[in-house]
C-alpha cells in the first residue's frame, strides 16, 4: 500500500484529463539544415537546474544499464514530469525512449503499463492507453494510480458509467479527496454541478493533510465548474490551484480562459508573458494581446500558425481544440475551426470541447454541428449556459 500510495502522488497530475497537459509527440515534418554552424537553434530551458542535473544523472546510470528496469522507469518518470513542468512534449519523446526494451512488450511489468498508459494518453491514444490500463488492472485490481487515470481517460472520451466505476474503487485505497474529485468531474457534466461543487469544497476542506498535488487538481477543478456555472468564486479556486506547491502548467490556462471571459485581457498577459513556449499559453496570450490591440499580438499569431502548420504536417492531432480557437478567434476562418472542433469531438468530449464546437457550429452556421452540440447537453444534463446560449442565438438550427 505504501508503493501505491507513492505512485499515486507521483502520477495523479499525469492523470487528469483536464487538469493533465496532454502533449504530442512525432517526427518533424522534415529536417531544418542550418547553413551556419555557430547558428543557435534553440535554447533549451534551464539546462543547468536542479531538475536538468538529475535528468542527467539519471540518463547516464540508465545508459550504464539499458535492460535495467528499475533505472529505466525511474527516468522515464522524471522524463514525463518534466513534460508537465515544462511544457515541452520532447521529454515524453525521451520517455517512451527510456522504456525502448519493453514498449511493445504486453507482458510488462506494471511499473512500465503505468508509465505507457501515461504517455500514450498524453499524446491522446486513448485506446491504446485504456488497454495498457485495462491489462494492468487485470493484474493489480487495487492500484489507485491506474485506476484514477482510467477513470479519467473515460470522463475525457464521455463514457461516464464506466468511469464512475473506477472511481468508487478508488475508496478505501486512495485518499478520499481523491475519489470524490473523481466523481465530482463527472457529476459536474452530467447534469448535478452545484451538488458536485459542494461535495469537493467540502472535500477539500476537511482534508488539510492532502498533498499538493491532489489539491491542486480539486481547486482546479473547483475553478473549472464555478467557471462554467458562471460563478465568479472560480477566480479563488483557481488562485488557490496555483498556489498550491509546485509548477504546474493545466491552472494557468484554466484561469486564464475564465480571465478572458471577465474581460480581463491585461491579467492575461500579465500571468502569461513568461509562458510563450508552451502552446497551449501563448494563444491564451495571443487571445490577450490581440483583445488589448498590443502590437506584439503579431508575433505571438504568427508563432502559434506555424507550430500548428508543422503540428498538422507530422500528424499531430493532440492540439485541435486549441488550433480550432486560434483559426476561429484569431484568423477568422470558422470553417475551418468547425473542422478541427468536429475532428477533436472525436477524440475527446470535455466542456471545453464542447464549448469550441459549439462556437465554431455558430459562426458557421451549421446545422448538423449545432445538432451536434444540442443532442450532448440533452442526453448528459450538462449545464453549461455559455454553451447554451449559443444554441438559443441559432435557435432555428433544430
Amino acid at each position: 500500500m505504501h508503493v501505491r500510495c507513492k505512485w499515486l502522488r507521483a502520477g495523479l497530475r499525469f492523470a487528469v484529463g483536464g487538469a493533465v497537459l496532454m502533449f504530442a509527440i512525432g517526427a518533424a515534418a522534415s529536417p531544418f539544415l542550418p547553413t551556419d554552424d555557430a547558428q543557435v537553434l534553440e535554447r533549451l530551458p534551464g539546462g543547468n537546474t536542479p531538475q536538468f542535473r538529475q535528468l542527467r544523472s539519471l540518463r547516464s546510470a540508465a545508459a550504464l544499464a539499458p535492460n535495467d528496469i528499475a533505472r529505466a522507469t525511474i527516468l522515464a518518470t522524471a522524463y514525463i514530469r518534466a513534460s508537465r513542468l515544462e511544457g515541452d512534449p520532447r521529454f515524453i519523446g525521451y520517455a517512451q525512449a527510456a522504456l525502448t526494451p519493453w514498449w511493445k512488450d504486453t507482458e510488462a511489468p506494471i511499473a512500465v503499463l503505468m508509465l505507457r498508459a501515461t504517455i500514450l494518453q498524453s499524446r491522446h491514444e486513448f485506446t491504446a492507453a485504456l488497454a495498457d490500463l485495462d491489462n494492468l488492472l487485470l493484474r493489480d485490481p487495487a492500484n489507485p494510480q491506474a485506476l484514477l487515470t482510467r477513470a479519467t481517460v473515460l470522463t475525457v472520451r464521455g463514457r461516464y458509467a464506466q468511469a464512475r466505476g473506477d472511481c468508487n474503487r478508488l475508496y478505501g485505497i486512495a485518499a478520499e479527496i481523491y475519489p470524490v474529485a473523481c466523481i465530482a468531474a463527472i457529476d459536474s457534466v452530467t447534469g448535478d454541478a452545484g451538488a458536485a461543487y459542494e461535495r469537493l469544497q467540502r472535500a477539500v476542506q476537511g482534508w488539510a493533510r492532502v498533498d499538493s498535488g491532489g489539491r491542486a487538481w480539486a481547486q482546479t477543478l473547483l475553478g473549472e465548474i464555478a467557471h462554467r456555472r458562471g460563478d465568479p468564486v472560480a477566480e479563488r479556486h483557481f488562485r488557490a490551484a496555483l498556489d498550491s506547491g509546485e509548477r504546474d502548467l493545466y491552472p494557468l490556462g484554466a484561469y486564464s480562459d475564465w480571465l478572458l471571459d471577465q474581460g480581463r485581457a491585461a491579467d492575461v498577459v500579465r500571468l502569461l508573458q513568461n509562458e510563450t513556449r508552451v502552446d497551449t499559453l501563448l494563444l491564451r496570450l495571443a487571445l490577450a494581446q490581440r483583445a488589448l490591440k498590443r502590437p506584439e499580438a503579431r508575433a505571438s499569431i504568427d508563432a502559434l500558425r506555424a507550430r500548428f502548420e508543422a503540428s498538422q504536417a507530422r500528424g499531430d492531432t493532440v492540439h485541435q481544440r486549441e488550433n480550432a480557437r486560434f483559426e476561429l478567434f484569431l484568423r477568422n476562418d470558422a470553417r475551418s475551426a468547425l473542422a478541427l472542433g468536429l475532428a477533436n469531438w472525436k477524440v475527446q468530449r470535455e466542456p471545453a470541447d464542447l464549448r469550441v464546437l459549439a462556437q465554431a457550429a455558430a459562426a458557421s452556421g451549421d446545422a448538423a454541428a449545432i445538432r451536434v452540440v444540442r443532442q450532448w447537453l440533452t442526453a448528459t444534463g450538462c449545464e453549461y449556459p455559455a454553451v447554451a446560449s449559443l444554441l438559443h442565438d441559432r435557435g432555428g438550427a433544430k
